[in-house]
């Protein structure tokens, strides 16, 4: 079978919205300029289109266009590595899914334990997020909801109040282990996202102790998160103003 018969048939057989690089191809054919020649021509027809240097994808035709492929697509190198967790999508990324906020954002934030300096990718910036903890497919829900709390200033188009509320009902709806892990995990967070973790748990009553959070914290040092008080009757305790 020919190169280019071969990456067709190839293609035809990948969902839409899917991301890959000649390098997906030239394992089977060892051919690079080729594939990569092969490709392009793809891209001249508009059966595939083109994401950035390198980087395809099949376009999912919709009545207003070619739609672009999902966030955790478009940066799926960036996410994992030889099959191992290395980042995840935060901030930006999840403020709408978590029910932050109804707006989306150009911006794609990565949560990574070693960052690099923020780039361009087709018509998103991708920015990087420090995690200090071992990031495992598991805890990766409890730290997107842990960088939210520590970002909840930054929540485009929400106040400090109206996000207090929606993290009291993300909270109330996991289960005790999962409470435990983040009361762990928020240790390596800044102090003030360990005082407003403590505040919205001890709200809500739940049946576990997050005294290793109030131990963890200055007790003279004030946090400023206004609003919080008009929803949360534990603020005093936690310092926060």
């Amino acid at each position: 079978m020919k190169t280019t018969e071969y990456i067709v048939l190839k293609v035809d057989r990948l969902p839409k919205g899917y991301v890959f690089t000649y390098s997906d191809f030239t394992a089977e054919v060892g051919k690079k300029e080729a594939v990569i020649k092969a490709l392009n021509r793809m891209v001249a027809s508009g059966k595939i289109a083109k994401l950035s240097k390198g980087k395809y994808y099949k376009p999912e035709n919709s009545p207003f266009g070619k739609l672009q492929p999902n966030q955790s697509q478009v940066v799926k190198d960036l996410l994992e590595e030889n099959g191992k967790v290395t980042g995840y999508l935060t901030g930006f990324s999840i403020y709408n899914q978590l029910g932050l906020t109804t707006q989306v954002s150009n911006t794609m934030q990565i949560g990574k334990n070693q960052v690099r300096p923020n780039f361009k990718r087709e018509r998103y910036t991708i920015a990087f997020v420090k995690q200090k903890n071992t990031i495992t497919k598991e805890n990766i829900p409890l730290l997107q909801i842990l960088d939210a709390i520590r970002y909840i200033k930054k929540v485009p188009d929400a106040n400090i109040e109206t996000s207090c509320k929606r993290f009291l009902t993300i909270l109330k709806n996991l289960s005790e282990t999962q409470i435990n892990t983040m009361i762990r995990l928020a240790l390596k967070y800044s102090p003030a996202t360990r005082a407003l973790l403590g505040a919205l748990l001890e709200q809500l009553q739940v049946d576990i102790s997050s005294e290793a959070l109030f131990k963890s914290l200055n007790p003279i040092t004030k946090y400023r998160l206004t609003g919080a008080t008009k929803v949360l009757s534990t603020t005093e305790k936690w310092n926060i103003l």
